[in-house]
């Protein structure tokens, strides 16, 4: 009885694991609704899990056109994955597969997902040009503070009759975007709603408050934007992000959708 007890339960283990155990040559289906969010030297990639039970994990690629060669940077078991290694101002093409456990690999998925990384900074101050005139004003492409009326100048600060204002000169255009809870809040700069300028002035400026965030079209067509953190009779304090790709108007990435205590798996290229 013993003896038979026995050969019946290895029976059924071999049963169990020759089930488990199936080989096959077909991959799943496409990763698909991919989307990205702009960083500074970095872009976030999402995705939608794709249906199928067997999939062990997914293959993250970029290009730098749709149609071009795509190039492996990386892979993941969840459907995020961080590029770390771009290069501000340049735009990638992203594509995602994914494989299972007998390392049947998808086609590459079909949307068009691009990003353009470009910097940012925080806490930076400058000062009301009639106090300060030197170091009033605010350069995005040398990320440096300069005097109001230099010719590299996109805004200045200067305290008014009683308020505070961020102020561009006339070939530069300014538009607040309201109270936000940090700088990426704003996705893209607007396509309209810009500051008119008023008869007779050189100038166009919007009043300055704590908590709002302000895009800049700048002389050059570039973007940028920042974000009011303190404003004092003397200073004001904001972070800042600028978009190197000239007529580029992504201005995002990534602050609160997952734990940054747990963030997702990164990679960076050589």
């Amino acid at each position: 009885m013993k003896k038979w007890i026995y050969f019946n339960i290895v029976s059924l283990l071999l049963i169990v694991s020759c089930d488990d155990i199936r080989f096959d040559d077909v991959p799943p289906s496409p990763p698909t609704n991919i989307r990205t969010i702009t960083g500074d030297e970095r872009v976030d990639i999402y995705w939608d899990h794709s249906p199928e039970s067997d999939v062990a994990g997914y293959n993250v690629y970029y290009s730098y056109s749709y149609d071009g060669r795509y190039t492996l940077i990386g892979s993941t078991d969840d459907n995020y994955f961080v590029d770390t290694g771009c290069e501000n101002g340049v735009t990638y093409y992203y594509a995602v597969t994914a494989y299972d456990y007998n390392n049947n690999e998808s086609e590459l998925s079909r949307d068009v997902v691009y990003d353009t990384p470009r910097p940012e900074g925080f806490n930076q101050a400058v000062f009301d040009y009639h106090v300060s005139p030197n170091n009033s004003g605010y350069d995005f492409s040398n990320y440096q503070v300069v005097a109001y009326n230099d010719e590299s100048a996109d805004f200045f600060f200067e305290y008014y009759d009683g308020k505070y204002y961020i102020t561009v000169w006339e070939d530069t255009d300014i538009q607040d975007m309201g109270l936000t809870n940090d700088i990426y809040d704003i996705s893209y700069a607007p396509v309209n709603g810009w500051v008119s300028i008023k008869p007779g002035e050189n100038i166009k400026y919007t009043e300055a408050i704590v908590g709002h965030t302000y895009v800049i079209w700048t002389w050059d067509n570039h973007y940028a934007k920042i974000r009011i953190k303190n404003i004092t009779r003397e200073r004001m304090v904001f972070d800042w992000a600028y978009q190197l790709a000239e007529g580029n108007r992504e201005l995002k990435r990534n602050a609160t959708k997952f734990d940054r205590n747990n963030m997702p798996k990164s990679i960076s290229r050589n």
